[in-house]
């Protein structure tokens, strides 16, 4: 009988309910699709594979190991450890990888992040539809599955490495004395966190004094969701950064591919705002290094405050805006060379991390910008407040191309300039005491939403082009 996987191989990985959805079985006919789609015709001799702290963990990696040793290929198990930590992996040996993870879906789920050696990545249209298909034929029992395991398995902890590594990209052992909570949310940054900004890695000590919130790995996440992008799950860290006197909070999502911030106040800072902060930081050494700044390039998606180009243009160098998505961001990484890319997600790209994501890569950068000097973190993110933000709005509709093209035709009667990268952006540029405002409509990749940004220079016209653009959506 014929096993659809379309529900829950997504746009950019692999995620569903276990065993509902994603259980031994699939996961071994991903893993013997992942060595015929992508492990063979590389010519790689094998992958390596790593799992985050949910309890189904163990279990999916044995199956999918077990598919991709069955087409005569090698696994590496480097055990737990953070998204970012399989993509060092990935990069270090040079071989295709697969992460086991649901990030910061509830306890119930679970999924795997794919990617190519070099940790370049696998999407929809880079190999995971084709991964799909040859899975679905696996199970159908149309594609020969041999029950022989004929590849090796070989197991290495890649811990201290991944540390020292992130260590050599940004130095922080002559910044200001630093206290600075830390909410792992129960997730991977209790395994990170650790090793990289304290000695649990045997490296030495750094000024930072670091309080931990919620270190235990546990996949059922008993104290919040780790999805700092929520901000109920953030009011942990808020509370506990005033009641430290700490100067910086850090909150990771479950597999700490992500890091979201808050400063000293106990208020969030914008991922946009952290986005043109390294960004400024990565040109500098860039140029330092002896590039033209002209030649330096920094990518950022049609959702990321227009403050980000503004502060990269204004160091001579080139911003470029991309549809929103890991898979676009680092093909345009890859394309222009850039040193470094942000989302509006807290998700940041380096070029020296192999273009790929790391949450505690820039939560380092962070830390040293602050520590250089002496100011508190507010006032160090002062300059990168400029504009009124939304955050993403979701409304439920029944026909989102409808919807869209009803907003489209209430622009088209305004003084403004769309473009469809990626959605529908629109943009009013305004002049003297006529306040710029623009706004994205994105249809979601995978449920009936449509997803609404808007930013403008001050909070009351924020508030009345999302109303006015809200109430035509739903209308």
């Amino acid at each position: 009988m014929s096993r659809s996987l379309s529900d829950i191989v997504k746009a950019y990985d692999v995620r569903g309910l276990v065993p509902d959805q994603l259980d031994g079985e699939v996961a071994r006919a991903l893993g013997a699709a992942f060595a015929e789609v992508v492990l063979l015709p590389e010519g790689a001799s094998g992958c390596v594979i790593g799992h985050d702290m949910r309890e189904s963990g163990t279990e999916l990696t044995r199956a999918f190991t077990a598919g991709v040793r069955s087409r005569g290929l090698d696994v590496t198990h480097i055990g737990l450890c953070s998204t970012d930590g399989l993509y060092y992996a990935s990069g270090s040996f040079d071989q295709p990888g697969a992460m086991f993870t649901a990030s910061h879906n509830p306890a119930a789920y679970n999924g795997i992040k794919l990617c190519r050696a070099g940790a370049r990545p696998v999407g929809q249209d880079s190999g995971l539809a084709d991964i799909r298909e040859r899975a679905e034929r696996i199970l159908a029992g149309e594609v020969s599955d041999p029950d022989a395991t004929k590849g090796a398995v070989t197991e290495t902890d890649l811990l201290p490495s991944y540390a020292a590594f992130l260590r050599g990209l940004v130095d922080l052992s002559d910044v200001r004395p630093l206290r600075v909570v830390v909410d792992a949310g129960n997730g991977m940054g209790g395994l990170t966190v650790p090793a990289v900004l304290e000695d649990a890695a045997g490296l030495a000590p750094l000024p930072l004094t670091v309080e931990p919130l919620y270190f235990e790995l546990d996949g059922t996440f008993p104290n919040h969701e780790a999805n700092p992008l929520e901000p109920e799950n953030l009011r942990d860290l808020q509370a506990a950064v005033r009641a430290h006197g700490a100067d910086i909070g850090l909150a990771f999502d479950g597999d700490a591919d992500r890091c979201f911030v808050v400063d000293e106040r106990g208020e969030p800072v914008s991922p946009s705002a952290i986005t043109a902060l390294i960004a400024r930081r990565e040109v500098s050494r860039a140029v330092a290094d002896g590039a033209d700044a002209a030649d330096v390039s920094i990518v950022h998606n049609v959702i990321s405050s227009r403050q980000v180009a503004e502060v990269v243009e204004a160091t001579g160098a080139t911003p470029v805006r991309t549809r929103v998505g890991h898979s676009f961001i680092k093909s345009e990484m890859a394309r222009h060379g850039a040193v470094f890319g942000g989302e509006h997600s807290a998700h940041y790209y380096f070029r020296d991390f192999w273009f790929a994501d790391t949450g505690m890569l820039a939560a380092m950068h962070v830390l040293a910008a602050l520590g250089e000097q002496d100011a508190p973190l507010s006032e160090v993110m002062a300059d990168l407040a400029r504009y009124a933000a939304s955050g993403e709005v979701n409304s439920t509709v029944p026909d989102a191309a409808a919807a869209t093209d009803r907003v489209l035709a209430w622009a088209q009667e305004r003084d403004v300039t769309l473009d469809r990268l990626d959605g529908l952006t629109v943009a009013h540029e305004g002049g003297e005491g006529d306040p710029m405002w623009w706004f994205n409509l994105r249809a979601s990749n995978t449920e009936p939403l449509l997803r609404l940004n808007v930013e403008a220079e001050d909070e009351a016209t924020m508030a009345r082009v999302r109303d006015e653009v809200l109430a035509v959506v739903r209308a």
